[in-house]
């Protein structure tokens, strides 16, 4: 069986279920596991599952105390016909690079491929602890989350969801996405502060024992949906080994051939999720972490400090504007040694300080990882040389790790099989990559240049763009950070 301990304390016997129940250990920390498992499968095997197959054959390690009926049923009402493509992650293969899709789910973002599940872990570990308190998923975003989280949980019963996302912090095609989200048990709230300040204000509620009580006293309790959860971050697992699938059938490479993936980063939820990958047994050689030009895990990984002492930059790719990034609490914890005390230290300096430095050895141990970053004038660039040399449309994200790989190819010479983990779909960031095409567009508003981009490329408007423009605002309240508390105190009567 596997189990789970906290990155802060070590615990005994937590299975998958309760700590995703949980979403964060008492004393702060995230949830572990105690041993990564490692595949019990052959990289062949993957070239002939489709998905849904892959993710059962892969979660499975992770998550032994679901029975197998259970996480059949979990992860094929996941993935089913809300993703607009049968590959669920298809693969383009560009003139000079190679993207992994990852937008093709309701919200057309990659947060998707984990939210979409996530419910039903849920709702299957309230069923087997018999937890009679309606769970409230309390989340911060920086834009994709906060979507891809409503989208999961509206209407489910037994659930609530408060969403807090930066006001002024977000695309207006993001925010549009969440304040017409629709269902009773939805809450979206936009507060006066960047990321940082939301992810730090949701987390100060889950530490508040006092008020976990009180609200424990209505018959709620709290759970997250961010990458903090375990049950987030393991789905995410799966996609790395569908790539490695795809560029092998790409004729991009053999079996057993290493490959490279380059990730836009900012909670580190994602890239963690490939070097999970990596220690099962997957063949990565180089974990690229690409930033914006909040680069702090680009210093980091240059000098093994985290230093979040600098000015916080709104780019025009928002969901990686984060100084905080939180999971790399469980790399820290990983490769230091399983030294809880030392990582609750680190934590504490960053919270007092804002800084922390790690360990020669642990520095040693960052061998695999590469960071890389590129400013909004670099990311423009590399959105309209692809386009109009290759045809392909990325997103602001998508082209800051373009951006990071075409360094790190000018760098190295490294001639290994990449792939570029494409996070968002362009429609979500109309406004910043049609004015980074042709400067016409500047001053037109993110809604008209939906359009104007439909024309551009052509094919099908993806269906969460279908007529936004005409939906109805459902939330239009809007907090202070330390009106947080009360907000939620308040929905949740």
């Amino acid at each position: 069986m596997s189990f789970y301990t906290s990155t802060r304390k070590k615990l005994d016997n937590v299975t998958a279920t309760q700590a995703i129940l949980q979403g964060l250990s008492e004393e702060g920390g995230l949830f572990v596991p105690t041993h990564i498992p490692q595949m019990d499968f052959k990289l062949e095997d993957v070239l002939n599952w489709e998905y849904r197959e892959l993710a059962y054959r892969v979660i499975r390690l992770f998550f032994e105390d679901i029975k197998e009926e259970d996480l059949r049923y979990c992860i094929w009402s996941a993935y089913d016909e809300k993703f607009d493509d049968d590959e669920i992650t298809p693969l383009t293969v560009a003139q000079s690079a190679n993207f992994l899709e990852l937008f093709h789910g309701p919200t057309i973002a990659f947060k998707d491929m984990a939210l979409s599940i996530l419910p039903y872990f849920m709702l299957t570990s309230k069923k087997y602890h018999k937890e009679n308190k309606e769970i409230v998923i309390l989340t911060a975003t920086s834009g994709d989350t906060g979507k891809a989280a409503l989208e999961g949980f509206a209407g489910v019963p037994g659930t609530k969801i408060i969403v807090f996302f930066p006001e002024e912090g977000v695309s207006e095609v993001q925010k549009r996405q969440m304040v017409t989200q629709i269902g009773d048990n939805t809450l979206v709230v936009g507060v006066k502060g960047n990321f940082d300040d939301c992810q730090t204000g949701v987390k100060e509620i889950f530490g508040d024992k006092a008020f976990e009580k009180e609200i424990a006293e209505k018959n709620y309790v709290f759970s997250s949906a961010n990458s903090i959860n375990i049950g987030r971050l393991v789905p995410q697992v799966v996609y790395y080994f569908a790539a490695y699938m795809k560029l092998v059938k790409a004729g991009k490479m053999q079996i057993g051939e290493p490959m490279n993936v380059v990730v836009p980063t900012g909670n580190f939820g994602n890239i963690l999720a490939a070097y999970y990958a990596k220690c099962m047994g997957l063949p990565i050689k180089k974990l690229i972490c690409a930033s914006n030009t909040n680069k702090v895990l680009f210093d980091f990984f240059e000098n093994g400090t985290y230093d979040r002492n600098r000015t916080f930059h709104l780019t025009i790719s928002p969901s990686m504007d984060i100084l905080i990034s939180s999971n790399l609490e469980r790399l820290l914890y990983h490769i230091g040694g399983e030294n809880t005390e030392a990582v609750t230290e680190m934590m504490e300096s960053l919270k007092k300080e804002g800084k922390y430095t790690i360990t020669e050895s642990m520095k040693n141990e960052l061998g695999d990882f590469y960071g890389g970053y590129a400013d909004d004038e670099t990311t423009k660039a590399y959105i309209k040389k692809v386009f109009e040399r290759e045809g392909y449309l990325m997103d602001t994200h998508t082209a800051v790790a373009y951006a990071v790989y075409d360094e790190y190819i000018k760098a190295t010479n490294d001639k290994t099989a990449s792939v570029i983990i494409s996070t968002a779909s362009p429609y979500k960031f109309t406004s910043s990559v049609m004015t980074a095409i042709d400067s016409k567009y500047e001053g037109v508003d993110d809604f008209t240049l939906l359009e104007e981009m439909h024309t551009l490329i052509k094919g099908d408007m993806p269906k969460a763009m279908d007529h936004i423009a005409q939906k109805e605002i459902k939330h239009k309240t809007v907090c202070e950070i330390s009106e947080m508390k009360h907000i939620v105190s308040g929905f949740l009567v």
